[in-house]
């Protein structure tokens, strides 16, 4: 055999040998590429999840068919008066002290006027004088025109003597309408009450110099409790779910566990501009007389709620320079800033009143630094 022939096998093997090395190696480069990309794809998979913040869900309440709503009070009585002379004079006496339950038309007080009495006496005498002078000048005419229809006299005194007559008249009516008014001047002496009702308060004794009018102190207080009227305010934001007619409750701190009923009666139907809130009117009665003028009161009103209103924690806002706003997780995966519109604060928790959906994930206790688009992993649920 030639060497020619002997070599040719060999060459052979060995590019065969070598091509298979070449594809062994290129399969482990090939191979080895491959694991390194999904290692570093992992590797960033897991960067991103450890930048990703673990965020927990707020505990969002939904609002039922009522809310309930307390709000401070003053009970007021349902009349309320105060009592001033409208005579000058002394105190003679008074006849009820603080916490009398007088009638209608009871004598609260007298007082003594010296100075009106001479003022009556005085003009009763001026009305007698004009009374005589008044009938002279009758008399007088009489007889005048008697003395005309004769011829004895002119008709320019018969018409002097009924001027006169007229003139006089005139006086009199005068002096007796000062008279009726000095004496009703002087049934002012006796202070009656003008309702029934509770005297509650008394400002003067006896002997006490009085000034009629009542730019001073009023002598005394009087308050019809049969049946009170208890003001609230209202906030501006809730006024109009109040109505007339709506039941409520209220308790106050002399009476622990006892509470009372009231029904709304009227508004006031404008807003206060300081506190922006509706001054509300409710009446409740008093048969027991345990309610009193003055009191602080709670006032419990259930309002209709509002179906779209939830309650979530305090600490799931994000408050800023554009408002109230909450995070939420879309579908995605990503945190979502909603604004919303708050209602009543109750320290650990807050209304809101529009901007959530009932099925949206609140987050709590949100990142300062999120923002909107920003990926965020959710923790587990604990069990």
């Amino acid at each position: 055999m030639s060497p020619t022939s002997a070599g040719t096998p060999t060459s052979r093997r060995l590019l065969l040998a070598g091509a298979i090395f070449l594809l062994g190696a290129g399969g482990i480069v090939a191979t080895g590429l491959v694991q390194r990309s999904q290692a570093r794809q992992q590797v960033q998979n897991w960067t991103q999840q450890q930048l990703a913040p673990t965020v927990a869900l707020a505990r969002i309440e939904h609002g039922g068919a009522t809310r309930p709503l307390t709000l401070p009070a003053t009970i007021q009585p349902f009349y309320r008066a105060s009592i001033f002379a409208r005579v000058n004079g002394y105190l003679a006496k008074w006849n009820k002290d603080i916490g009398a339950h007088v009638k209608q038309g009871e004598v609260l007080a007298s007082i003594d006027t010296p100075d009106l009495d001479q003022q009556l006496a005085q003009a009763m005498a001026a009305l007698a004088s004009a009374k005589a002078n008044y009938d002279i000048a009758v008399v007088t005419s009489n007889r005048n025109n008697a003395l005309l229809k004769q011829h004895y006299v002119a008709q320019q005194v018969a018409d002097v003597s009924a001027a006169d007559a007229s003139a006089k008249k005139a006086l009199m009516d005068a002096d007796a309408a000062n008279v009726r008014q000095l004496e009703t001047m002087e049934s002012f002496k006796q202070l009656a009450a003008p309702f029934d009702g509770v005297v509650t308060a008394r400002n003067t004794d006896i002997g006490a110099l009085i000034g009629s009018g009542n730019s001073g102190q009023p002598m005394f207080e009087l308050a019809d409790l049969h049946r009170v009227r208890v003001y609230v305010h209202v906030p501006q934001a809730l006024s109009g779910y109040v109505q007339a007619g709506q039941k409520a409750t209220f308790d106050m701190p002399q009476y622990p566990g006892r509470t009372f009923e009231a029904e709304v009666t009227t508004m006031s139907n404008a807003m206060d501009a300081k506190s922006r809130t509706m001054l509300v009117e409710l009446q409740a009665d008093n048969g027991d007389g345990k309610l009193f003028a003055g009191v602080y009161a709670q006032v419990h009103l259930e309002l209709p709620a509002d179906p779209n209103m939830v309650r979530l924690p305090a600490t799931a806002l994000v408050v800023g320079g554009t408002g109230a706003h909450v995070a939420v997780i879309d579908g995605d995966g990503k945190a979502a800033l909603r604004a919303v519109t708050l209602g009543r604060d109750f320290g650990d928790s807050v209304e809101v009143t529009a901007g959530l959906a009932p099925s949206d994930r609140v987050i709590d206790n949100p990142p300062e630094t999120i923002r909107n688009g920003d990926p965020v992993s959710l923790a587990p649920r604990a069990p």
